[in-house]
């Protein structure tokens, strides 16, 4: 039999998304939950890569639950709004999965607003796009994973479609 080739990665974006303050609304009740809800608004931010550039629009935000001092569960919805000739005037829609942890010490610091080495923090995500362009759909049509680091004023990650 022959073996399975393993993924490839392709980069396709870079990403700088601007945070404001965190808001703490507390420990969830319920069937399904399990930590403290932590939101995190979305102020702006910029999409530089090989293949899409733009902003990212104000408004959207990142809903995060909280397991313990070490952990995160990420749940981040935001616009995007694309620049150039080939995309100019396009939207996407994103929602991106991550999970970050960090020793305790390091996630205390983060939610302090103190700078971290982002080597300590393990962040990875997963995101997934919604787009209205026809020239667009291979964003649809792919898995897509990313690695982040968060900084006290904005959160940075790179995006690769997997081939």
């Amino acid at each position: 039999m022959t073996p399975l080739p393993a993924p490839q990665l392709e980069h396709i974006a870079d990403l700088t998304v601007q945070v404001a303050a965190p808001i703490e609304a507390g420990q969830v009740a319920g069937l399904n939950s399990r930590g403290r809800r932590r939101i995190i608004p979305i102020t702006g931010g910029l999409l530089t890569g090989p293949r899409l550039h733009g902003r990212v629009l104000p408004g959207g935000a990142d809903f995060q639950l909280v397991v313990s001092s070490t952990t995160a569960d990420l749940d981040a919805r935001y616009l995007l709004a694309l620049e150039g000739p080939e995309f100019g005037g396009e939207h996407i829609f994103v929602q991106n999965r991550a999970l970050r942890r960090g020793a305790a010490d390091d996630i205390a610091k983060l939610v302090r607003g103190e700078p971290v080495d982002p080597a300590a923090i393990y962040f990875r995500c997963v995101p997934a796009f919604e787009v209205s362009s026809p020239a667009l759909a291979w964003l649809t049509e792919s898995l897509f994973v990313g690695t982040g680091a968060r900084y006290p004023d904005r959160v940075e990650m790179s995006f690769f479609r997997v081939a």
